[in-house]
This record gives C-alpha cells, sequence and structure tokens, in this order.
C-alpha cells in the first residue's frame, strides 16, 4: 500500500511563462519519482504571479480581501490543471473543490493536484489540512528559498537558516508575517496551527533545485526540517 505524503508547491516557481511548461515537466517527473518510491502524493499547487496579477485587480476594483481570496483560489486551481494534464493518466482528472473530494479523490489511488479551497486559507493551509485528512506524516513545501530563515534574507542580510526547528519556533516566526490576500509568506499562522495540532513533519526546500522534493521524501534530506514538539 502506497504512503501518503502532501507536497506544496509555490505557484512562484512556476509561474514565469518562458519556464512555465519546462518547470511543470520537471516537477511532474519528479512526482512520478516518488509515486515508484510507493508514495501517494496529494499535491498543493499555488496561485504564484497569476494569483497576485488578478488579486491585484480586484483589490483596485474596491472588491473585498474574501472576493480577492476567490479569485486567487480560481488562479490556483488553473495552476493545478496544468500539472493534472502534465501527470496523464496518474493524476486524479479533476481538481477538488472541497475537502470532501480532495479524500475521495485520493481514494482513487491517483494523484491528486489541488489549488485552493475556501476564503482566508493560503494553499499553504490546505496542504497541512490535506495532510491531517489523509493521514499524511510528512508535508513537503517547496518555495524559493534554501529553507526557513531568522528573517527574510532578501531583505536582512544577517539572516541565518535553520536546519531544524520545533513547531514552536516556526509559529514564532510566521506571527511576524502579513495575512493579506495573495500575499501570505513562506509559511502562514493557519498552516502552522494546523501543523502543530497533527504533529506533522514539515520538510521546507528549494523548489528551484531539480530532485529536492525526492531527496526530503525519500532521503530525508532539506533546507529545514520542522519537527513536532516533544511530548
Amino acid at each position: 500500500m502506497s504512503k501518503p505524503v502532501v507536497i506544496k508547491i509555490g505557484g512562484h516557481l512556476i509561474s514565469a511563462e518562458e519556464v512555465l511548461k519546462e518547470n511543470v515537466r520537471r516537477f511532474c517527473e519528479e512526482i512520478l519519482d516518488i509515486v515508484s518510491a510507493g508514495y501517494q502524493p496529494v499535491v498543493v499547487v499555488g496561485g504564484g504571479a497569476l494569483s497576485r496579477r488578478y488579486v491585484g485587480v480586484a483589490r483596485e476594483l474596491g472588491r473585498s480581501e474574501a472576493l480577492c481570496d476567490l479569485v486567487g483560489i480560481e488562479a490556483s486551481r488553473l495552476n493545478a490543471r496544468l500539472f493534472i494534464a502534465c501527470l496523464g493518466k496518474y493524476a486524479y482528472p479533476s481538481v477538488p473543490r472541497s475537502y470532501e473530494e480532495l479524500v475521495q479523490a485520493h481514494g482513487s489511488g491517483k494523484v491528486v493536484v489541488s489549488g485552493g479551497m475556501q476564503p482566508g486559507q493560503s494553499t499553504n493551509a490546505v496542504a497541512a489540512v490535506a495532510a491531517e485528512l489523509i493521514g499524511a506524516e510528512l508535508l513537503v513545501n517547496a518555495t524559493n528559498v534554501e529553507g526557513v530563515y531568522t528573517a527574510d534574507p532578501k531583505e536582512d542580510p544577517t539572516a541565518v537558516k535553520l536546519d531544524r526547528m520545533t513547531i514552536r519556533e516556526l509559529l514564532e516566526l510566521v506571527e511576524k508575517g502579513s495575512f493579506y490576500a495573495g500575499s501570505y509568506e513562506l509559511f502562514d499562522l493557519v498552516a502552522a496551527r494546523v501543523v502543530e495540532r497533527s504533529r506533522l513533519t514539515v520538510a521546507f526546500v528549494d523548489g528551484r533545485v531539480p530532485g529536492s522534493i525526492k531527496s526530503a521524501i525519500i532521503d530525508r534530506i532539506c533546507g529545514t526540517l520542522v519537527v513536532p514538539e516533544e511530548g
């Protein structure tokens, strides 16, 4: 029986139009390698630049943050459909629009690819809830930095990457972040709280590096490993 695992792929990793096809194909090849190794992944894809563009327009039109979230969710689902198209027969053929649909789709034995679910939740939170629902012990978060830092490494040159940390330490960091539609930071508070209650292990990897997701799942080699509190 295949072991459940959840993979979150940041939308920014596939957003650049000139490499969109190549990046989607690269990630899908890695996902299939993970399937061959005996895992059944649920893949959650962020909205990236497409989401930010449309959310920005909706916000300029004076729409509420809840409606902006809905716009961003649809963008993430469009990205998810690209992955389904690339994975072909190995993928569940539709994008779940609720957690109930996601669990049912997972029962098919296929790779399930999801985008966002509901206003107020980032795709990081969706990935955490998905992991809880399917009984996964590991959530791999692929982003565009090497791991979790003590501060934003793009803005603070003194920021230090942490190789290992507890969920409590991660919570302390994400509490400093922002929480607006289309602008979630590396990990948000809702996602971190779900990880805490379900005692998930989270592996942060640099998704720009080929093979990083597979290494985190199979070899437990990653940029930052977040582990549950003891006891």
